[in-house]
């Protein structure tokens, strides 16, 4: 009976597979959204959502913990500032599994996963542009126009070239 035995494997060794969910986990913070496939993504789950919830905790423990796991301190750094800030309303089902059909060459079925708070973690880490709000305010006074220029009218200009 496989009572209590819910990891996936992943046909891979323990040092594998977690180097691939490490690596998986990663890439997931950094681009916010991954395509594989859907076993790697049912597999990333778990694992992506336990460290959104120790980023959600923000102490130092919590912070080393995480650098364990991911081994990356800029991975670690975007999950506590970016992702688990926008995910703090949340209480769980920080990611989102989008199935996308089968891979062309060997018919895996493939998926796309990514944050469900995405958008306002975009929205969060862009800074809002200063300088833009005051070209803005001169486009909304009426301009002037210059003065057009004259133009002669064609039979002088032929009569002055005889």
């Amino acid at each position: 009976m496989k009572h209590g035995r819910k990891i996936v494997k992943l046909q891979r060794k323990q040092d594998h597979r977690d180097a691939l969910l490490m690596n998986l986990t990663c890439s997931l913070i950094e681009h916010r959204r991954i395509r594989t496939t859907l076993a790697k993504a049912k597999a990333l789950r778990p694992y992506a959502e336990k460290l959104v919830t120790l980023g959600k905790r923000g102490t130092l423990h919590a912070r080393r913990i995480a650098l364990t796991s991911l081994r990356h301190k800029d991975s670690v750094k975007k999950l506590f500032e970016e992702i688990a800030v926008a995910s703090k309303d949340r209480v769980g089902g920080y990611t989102r599994i989008t199935k996308l059909g089968q891979r062309r060459s060997d018919s895996a079925p493939m998926a796309f996963i990514e944050w469900v708070d995405a958008y306002a973690q975009k929205a969060a880490a862009a800074p809002e542009p200063e300088a833009a709000a005051e070209p803005v305010a001169e486009e909304a006074a009426p301009k002037k126009k210059a003065p057009a220029k004259k133009k002669a009218p064609a039979k002088k200009k032929a009569a002055a070239a005889e």
